[in-house]
């Protein structure tokens, strides 16, 4: 039998957020099992810890439905605060989870888990242009505000500015102008984003996150999504800025995402911090 847990993940109530499952002890099984066990829990993702390498280290291994994943941010905040009420952390001290894409240190702060990214913000010009994105989103081309970005912290999206929540609400991706415009991309990751109030210390943004494969799905809560997104927000700015991110309110399960950039000597740091509950055990029986 192998055990797991059930945590919703950018949220402090149960029902909300986004769904992990986090397998804690997994000594001993192949790629193709957990591939496997990703597919039949068919949840956003499903992580499996590996036997520490060090006092507070752990590998771990990202994996979707259909694919394993270098980096993401919800099972990065999901896994460090799981571990710590496991007891294989501490609160008062630094945890680092290997990920696919290198080192996430991670600290906590009372009931939240903040990693920096691991790998430098990168910006390229999107295969979209404000033409396509309106197409495949369904919405009228001046609520695309700018032409689209193509942004990473470890994995990559496309970064889509609209003019209003309205929009943001309306929005509906067509399967076959996202098969023309997105696809060909090799980049199937789309981030819609509202700016709210630019006065506040902490920024408020709202925001949606579609991808394919296995049909153009939505996502509730995106942190590597959010990096992204803060990195681009920051690429031309120096100090610290801070964003509260709202994600998934049109899926009934509201979450939210606390990013930050800071800009020191040149350098771009990227971190992002959020909240997680555990819902519920199971156990697989797996065959021998």
């Amino acid at each position: 039998m192998t055990e797991y847990f059930l945590l919703d993940v950018f949220t402090d109530r149960a029902l909300s957020g986004n769904p992990l499952a986090v397998f804690p002890q997994t000594e001993g099984l192949e790629s193709g099992t957990m591939q496997a066990i990703a597919n039949e829990l068919n949840l956003s993702e499903t992580v499996f810890v590996g036997q520490s390498t060090g006092q507070h280290r752990y590998p771990i291994r990202i994996f979707t439905p259909t694919e394993e994943l270098p980096f993401a941010g919800h099972p990065t905040i999901g896994t460090a605060l799981l571990l710590v009420e496991l007891g294989m952390a501490e609160h008062d001290r630094s945890l680092v989870l290997e990920a696919g894409v290198g080192p996430l240190v991670v600290e906590f702060d009372q009931s939240l888990a903040s990693f920096t990214t691991a790998e430098p913000f990168n910006i390229l010009a999107s295969a979209l242009t404000q033409v396509a994105a309106a197409e495949v989103l369904g919405l009228a081309v001046h609520q695309v505000l700018s032409e689209p970005a193509l942004a990473s912290c470890g994995l990559p999206y496309h970064l889509v500015e609209l003019d209003s929540l309205e929009a943001l609400e309306k929005a509906r991706p067509s399967p076959s102008a996202w098969g023309r415009w997105v696809s060909p991309s090799g980049q199937d990751q789309i981030y819609l984003y509202v700016l709210g109030n630019h006065d506040k210390a902490t920024q408020g943004v709202r925001a949606r996150m579609f991808s394919t494969p296995g049909g153009v799905r939505e996502d509730p809560a995106t942190g590597s999504a959010a990096a992204a997104l803060a990195g681009h927000l920051a690429q031309n700015k120096g100090g610290r800025w801070r964003w509260q991110i709202v994600q998934g309110i049109e899926m009934g399960r509201p979450s939210r995402i606390l990013a930050e950039a800071e800009r020191t000597e040149g350098d771009l740091s990227i971190r992002i911090a959020g909240e997680a509950v555990v819902v519920g055990t199971g156990s697989l029986q797996l065959p021998s």
